[in-house]
């Protein structure tokens, strides 16, 4: 099939080489000249090295790729998949399937990826959430991944395993695209909180009890945004969640150990040079908590050190202080 990668990230690099690999016609999209050209010259991506771009990948930066395509994937940031959306909607073929890769929530509407990709693109189109425990720099060396395709259209989320699956990455389908895409959006906020606890030199007692209680919060707020309970048992809940707070390939990890160790938030996101999606996710996160009238008191905790500089410390003793809670009556299961 002729495949079209929207965003030359490593994680978009990543899924093309998985693409390439499984024998379809795969063009990796950048979004300048500029960025296109770096790959197409050294034939590597900088946010990937050791993995060699085949010259069977097409490199381009001009979004008219989407032409004929059948499917075509939205791997930008968070902030950008409706701008690419928009951009790329009256080049699409009709019933082109979309599959969106990226993991937030839009900041100014707090809608899922999905939703606002929908508000674009319009009727006819089937989406799909790819999600799940998958650093880019383990898939782009061949390490065993599993993830879950979720969507409301049952053929796309298992077109999609077809398209992806091989002997090294496989693909679970569901239809619940609002549990998948939340788990994936609100873990980056508990992984932020996981490397600040490490960068202020707490140990895995104090990792095992944030990321528990955290999963809570993300499932209850998930439920009461339609997504289904055993979702944040999967793949895209407590699943992403272990793999997001624990590993160095995670962005929001690293940048959450930076202010751990005293960094100012502002240039600990700058210091990691990507796009910190957990520091976003955290206003979004408060506000639809309370829309929503959901308790997720790691996540005003993240937001108060994050955006009104209050003392992690401070913060983490407030959190241990609270009022004494049975497990049972607390817990989202």
């Amino acid at each position: 099939m002729k495949i079209a990668v929207m965003g030359s990230g490593g994680w978009g690099t990543a899924l093309a080489m998985v693409l390439l690999e499984n024998g379809h016609d795969v063009t990796l999209w950048s979004y300048t000249q500029e960025e296109s050209a770096v790959l197409r010259e050294k034939r590597e991506n900088p946010m990937l090295k050791g993995v060699p771009l085949p010259e069977k990948l097409h490199l381009t930066w001009d979004a008219d790729c989407v032409r004929d395509c059948g499917v075509v994937v939205l791997a930008t940031p968070s902030f950008a998949v409706r701008t690419t959306a928009r951009s790329i909607a009256p080049l699409l073929d009709p019933g082109a399937v979309l599959i969106s890769v990226s993991k937030g929530i839009e900041k100014d509407t707090s809608l899922t990826l999905t939703a606002a990709i929908a508000e674009e693109v319009g009727e006819g189109h089937p989406i799909v959430a790819l999600s799940g425990p998958s650093h880019a720099e383990e898939v782009g060396r061949h390490v065993p991944t599993v993830v879950v395709s979720a969507s409301r259209d049952r053929a796309a989320a298992e077109q999609v395993q077809d398209l992806f699956m091989n002997e090294r990455f496989r693909v679970y389908a569901s239809d619940d695209v609002v549990g998948v895409e939340l788990g994936a959006a609100l873990k980056n906020v508990i992984a932020l909180c996981a490397g600040i606890c490490d960068g202020m030199g707490f140990g895995d007692n104090t990792k095992a009890a944030l990321m528990t209680r955290g999963l809570t919060e993300i499932a209850r707020l998930g439920v009461a945004m339609g997504g289904r309970r055993e979702t944040f048992a999967g793949l895209s809940g407590v699943g992403d969640l272990i793999v997001t707070c624990t590993s160095m390939h995670s962005r929001n990890r690293r940048c959450g150990i930076l202010i751990g160790q005293g960094t100012p938030t502002r240039q600990a996101v700058q210091e990691i040079g990507a796009v910190v999606e957990g520091y976003y996710a955290a206003a979004t996160a408060k506000a639809l908590a309370e829309k929503a009238q959901v308790e997720m008191p790691i996540t005003e905790a993240a937001y108060q050190v994050l955006y009104q500089g209050k003392d992690p410390h401070a913060v983490i003793h407030e959190l241990m202080t609270r009022d004494r809670k049975h497990e049972l009556e607390d817990s989202w299961v």
